[in-house]
């Protein structure tokens, strides 16, 4: 999109009280670049199937490959990501390793994304 295509204001005024609350609110570039690495992880569609399984139930590897009709490999290379980024944890039962989501917010982000898109 070029320029000109955006809507822009006639002239140039700075609003600085407008500027400065904006200023007050924004968090740190540190927490800022967090929330994008965050959410890049939802950038995969195997990823969000794999958290709309463990929204139903705990399971471990292989259930989730077998619902999902994926390999156990590709399962286990997105299972680690969910993990690195704290959406998803583990457990051990017997000899299995079971995975289940990490806390309610992960549902919580997923519900708001499919309300966003359903508007």
């Amino acid at each position: 999109m070029a320029i000109t295509d955006v809507e822009q204001c006639d002239e140039f005024h700075v609003h600085s009280e407008v500027v400065l609350k904006v200023h007050k609110q924004l968090p740190s570039d540190d927490e800022l670049y967090d929330l994008a690495e965050l959410f890049k992880v939802f950038g995969d569609s195997t990823r969000i199937k794999i958290l709309f399984a463990l929204f139903e139930q705990e399971m471990c590897v292989c259930d989730i490959a077998e619902s999902l009709n994926m390999t156990q490999s590709a399962i286990s290379h997105q299972l680690k990501i969910l993990k690195q980024s704290k959406l998803v944890g583990n457990k051990r039962e017997g000899k299995s390793i079971i995975y289940y989501l990490a806390d309610d917010h992960v549902r919580t982000i997923i519900d708001q994304g499919l309300n966003h898109i359903e508007e």
